[in-house]
């Protein structure tokens, strides 16, 4: 069926049709918000709020960008939203651990420089970034998200990237010294 088809029927209140309609961007829904918030259960709540609002909001769907796109731009709102809320709670107040159960510390401590990396970054270049590698949106997609032209949009990218390599190598070069 195709996305047009699925959005009519969700529409007219279909659920299944709405879900198959999430489905497809589901992972890429997911990755923007938790490499935004930064912690499994932040995201979650931030994923609730997206499948919520996109329901609640779908009449307002104009067509003029993919569906993906456009809950790409709802999660992002909805995990900067609780981005910002947890700021207000007291560091020794919160759980910053992750879900237990995984079994690689490596990749773990890895996750969780790359997720302070990013969360270190300013607001305008962490959701660029995460638009562009965890949810694959072209340029001229983020620029229509963030309501900017293309070339910020590429300077906002270039500049998380050299800050990431700039907070990420340290931690690197820390850990391949531990190793020698």
């Amino acid at each position: 069926m195709s996305e047009a088809e699925l959005i009519e029927r969700s529409r007219a209140g279909d659920q299944a049709a709405f879900a198959e309609l999430v489905a497809r961007s589901r992972d890429q829904t997911w990755a923007v918000c938790l490499q935004i918030t930064g912690h499994r259960h932040d995201a979650e709540d931030a994923l609730q709020d997206t499948l919520t609002a996109a329901w609640q909001n779908l009449a307002s769907f104009r067509g003029t960008a993919r569906f993906g796109t456009w809950l790409y731009r709802i999660a992002t709102n909805a995990s900067l939203a609780i981005v910002r809320k947890r700021r207000e709670i007291p560091e020794d107040e919160i759980d910053n651990g992750e879900s237990s159960g995984r079994s690689v510390a490596d990749t773990i401590a890895d996750t969780d420089l790359v997720r302070q990396a990013l969360a270190a970054l300013p607001e305008q270049f962490r959701v660029a970034i995460v638009l562009r590698e965890y949810a694959d949106l072209s340029y001229a997609e983020i620029a229509e998200h963030q309501g900017i032209g293309v070339q910020t949009v590429k300077s906002r990218i270039n500049r998380a990237r050299a800050q990431l390599v700039e907070k990420l190598s340290p931690a690197v070069l820390d850990a391949d010294a531990l190793e020698l």
